[in-house]
C-alpha cells in the first residue's frame, strides 16, 4: 500500500511538474509572441483546460503523499506533498485576482494592460513550477532512499 501511494505521488507530483514547467518554458512565451490580442485570446481555454488537469495532479499528488506519510513512509513524504499542496493555495490567493481581471467580458484584449497581466500571469505560474519541481525533487529523493 505504501509503495502505492509512493508511485501515485511521485507520478502524479512529476507530471504536474511537467505540465507547469512546459506552459512557462514552451506554450506562454509562444502565445505572447503572437501578439496581445492572440494571447489573451488563447490563453482562456489553455486555462480552463489546464486547470482541472493541474488541481487533480496537485490533490492527488498531496493526498497520496500525506498518507504514504501517515502510514511510516518517512518525513520526506510529507515535505513534497506540502510542497506540492502550496500551489493549492497560492493559485487562489495570488493568480486568481489576476485570472479574474484576464477574464473578464469586457476586457480590451489588445490592450496594453492585458499584456501586463499575461506577463505577471507567467511570473505567478513559474512560482507552481518551482513549487511542484522542488517537490518531484523531494518525491524522487525519498525513492531513492528506500
Amino acid at each position: 500500500m505504501i509503495d502505492a501511494l509512493k508511485f501515485v505521488a511521485t507520478l502524479s507530483c512529476t507530471f504536474f511538474a511537467g505540465a507547469a514547467i512546459y506552459i512557462n518554458l514552451v506554450e506562454h512565451p509562444a502565445r505572447m509572441g503572437c501578439g496581445t490580442k492572440i494571447a489573451a485570446t488563447v490563453w482562456a481555454p489553455s486555462y480552463e483546460r489546464a486547470t482541472v488537469m493541474q488541481a487533480s495532479l496537485a490533490i492527488v499528488g498531496l493526498a497520496s503523499g500525506c498518507v504514504a506519510w501517515l502510514l511510516g513512509a518517512g518525513l520526506l513524504w510529507l515535505v513534497g506533498a506540502i510542497l506540492l499542496g502550496l500551489v493549492v493555495p497560492f493559485t487562489f490567493i495570488a493568480i486568481m485576482p489576476t485570472n479574474k481581471r484576464l477574464l473578464l467580458p469586457d476586457r480590451d484584449l489588445a490592450s496594453n494592460e492585458t499584456r501586463a497581466l499575461l506577463e505577471k500571469w507567467g511570473w505567478l505560474h513559474a512560482v507552481r513550477s518551482v513549487l511542484s519541481l522542488a517537490a518531484s525533487v523531494v518525491f524522487i529523493c525519498a525513492l531513492l532512499r528506500a
